[in-house]
């Protein structure tokens, strides 16, 4: 029924200027805005709708992931444009000092919130195989 539909997704924020500005300024995003929506504008054509709402409150999962072929070089960017990451002592999230965790058994990746504090992160990908 939706096989062929270009589905979307999206998240509230408690300040929709701040978002803009974080969004686009500091993760430097392509977005949109209409009716006090605003629209983010990912590569391959997807997009992400931010709305404002009063009585917002943070998702406590990581909301938007961000693939990177180096997390190294993608956090000590982000750290430069003032974003904090997280910091975990513990278990398989635990963190090194740049933020990023490695023993997930996953991709390498370091989780930091946007202005209204819902998780995101950013993750290494490896490299497709030939």
């Amino acid at each position: 029924m939706f096989k062929n539909t270009a589905a979307f997704s999206g998240f509230s924020v408690d300040d929709i200027q701040k978002a803009k500005e974080f969004y686009g300024g500091i993760l430097g995003l392509d977005q949109s805005d209409s009716n006090g929506i605003l629209t983010l504008h990912l590569a391959g054509g997807g997009k992400i709708v931010i709305y404002p709402k009063p009585n917002h409150v943070p998702a406590t999962f990581t909301i938007l992931n961000f693939p990177v072929p180096r997390i190294e070089e993608a956090v000590k960017a982000l750290k430069a444009r003032g974003v904090r990451f997280e910091a975990y002592t513990e278990g398989p999230l635990k963190t090194d000092d740049s933020g990023i965790a490695h023993g997930t058994g996953g991709p390498l990746i370091a989780w930091f919130k946007d202005p209204a504090g819902n998780f995101l992160s950013v993750l290494e990908e490896p490299p497709l195989s030939k």
